[in-house]
């Protein structure tokens, strides 16, 4: 299945469409790049298999989808410094390098859809922590990452199962 998001209006707003419906989504707070980099706040252009699904079992029921899926530990977290060799990969917390932290006290990770983005290979600096997760309740935007609202999102994952892919075509074609 093929899931594409469109750009809407501001540029960091978008629509999610795939056979089973479209919603509107939250986009990354530097708009769509072609050339994403670590920290621009850009959700990136490409085809992005979607790997697995991460969730709060504290407060969440496992998700219906048939991605593999896997509870989020209160000392899980993702590696963010492209100086270290765990860059764009989930680490254990404490951890030294910089890192971004899985259990949230806000609802934005209750749920996380890990994208192939970077990650065969990894590129230091080419972005990392780019996942679908929750939409903040005022829809700000993401840090790159696309959003939605938690309903949306658990209704999308009903329809994913290996080899789903989230497609973000380039602005400029």
């Amino acid at each position: 299945m093929e899931i594409t998001v469109r750009l809407a209006d501001p540029p960091s707003e978008g629509r999610l469409d795939w056979p089973g419906g479209s919603f509107r989504c939250v986009l990354g707070r530097g708009g769509i790049r072609s050339d994403k980099r670590e920290g621009d706040g850009a959700t990136p252009v490409g085809r992005f298999a979607l790997r697995r699904v991460l969730w709060r079992d504290d407060r969440l029921a496992q998700p219906e989808t048939g991605l593999p899926t896997a509870p989020i530990a209160p000392d899980d977290g993702w590696c963010d410094d492209p100086a270290d060799p765990a860059y764009n990969h989930p680490v254990k917390r404490p951890c030294a390098a910089s890192h971004e932290e899985l259990w949230r006290d806000d609802h934005v990770y209750d749920v996380i859809v890990v994208m192939g983005h970077n990650d065969d290979p990894v590129v230091p600096g080419l972005g990392s922590a780019v996942f679908m997760h929750v939409a903040r309740p005022d829809g700000a935007p993401t840090a790159g990452c696309v959003a939605l609202p938690l309903p949306d999102l658990l209704r999308l994952l009903k329809d994913c199962a290996p080899g789903t892919v989230l497609t973000v075509p380039d602005p400029a074609e």
